[in-house]
């Protein structure tokens, strides 16, 4: 089973939150016996602003035996149709980056972990999410 890990879990655990790195550790450790974790492109650019140079984010994950995954190309397609859809609602909080997550996870992973349950399963109903 793999699982795609999202930006607010590893950052519980980059910038240990008291309130959650506990919890999001404990979350990798036992997603981590279940298979394989992934994250997306999206996910290692929005960790690439916690570190100094490359090979430490890279080191990072390694550590945690984690490895970078590029969203293919039914990922990418739904990503797009699930923000278009967003949007024509009227919604403008979120940016298009949440949805490469989120459809990412959904086509290439058996599950999402992250903090952010509620807005991943309205838009991706069959996905599914595992929050610490």
């Amino acid at each position: 089973m793999t699982t795609a890990v999202d930006t607010s879990v590893l950052l519980d655990v980059l910038r240990p939150d008291p309130n959650h790195v506990e919890r999001s550790l404990a979350l990798i450790e036992t997603s981590a016996r279940l298979g394989p974790l992934v994250l997306c492109d999206t996910v290692y650019c929005e960790l690439a602003a916690n570190f100094e140079a490359m090979d430490e984010l890279d080191a990072f994950l390694a550590d945690a035996g984690i490895r970078r995954e590029s969203p293919n190309t039914g990922a990418l397609f739904l990503s797009g149709r699930m923000w278009r859809a967003y949007r024509s609602a009227g919604s403008r909080r979120r940016i298009l980056s949440d949805f490469v997550i989120g459809a990412h996870a959904c086509v290439q992973a058996s599950r999402l972990a992250t903090r952010d349950r509620g807005f991943y399963r309205r838009y991706f109903e069959d996905l599914v999410v595992v929050e610490p």
